[in-house]
């Protein structure tokens, strides 16, 4: 089984709910992280889009992807 992406995601994104839905579609297990719920994690976020104050952000496969589809900003 392949390890779950990462999905950092803020409440009420709907960039979030639609890139949790295509990794659903594609049958990906995600680990969900909500820096809404978890504002010590923006840190890690920060790291992760060179300071960009945005998601969603996708970590899969070693790959990163900061908002594919349009984001909301933090």
């Amino acid at each position: 089984m392949a390890a779950p992406a990462l999905l950092y995601t803020k409440s009420g994104c709907p960039f979030c709910d639609a890139a949790r839905a295509d990794l659903a579609a594609r049958g990906v297990p995600i680990r969900e992280i909500n820096v809404s719920e978890r504002p010590q994690a923006v840190t890690e976020l920060l790291k992760l889009t060179g300071g960009r104050r945005i998601v969603p952000v996708i970590v899969e496969a070693g790959a990163i992807v900061v908002a594919p589809h349009g984001g909301s900003e933090l």
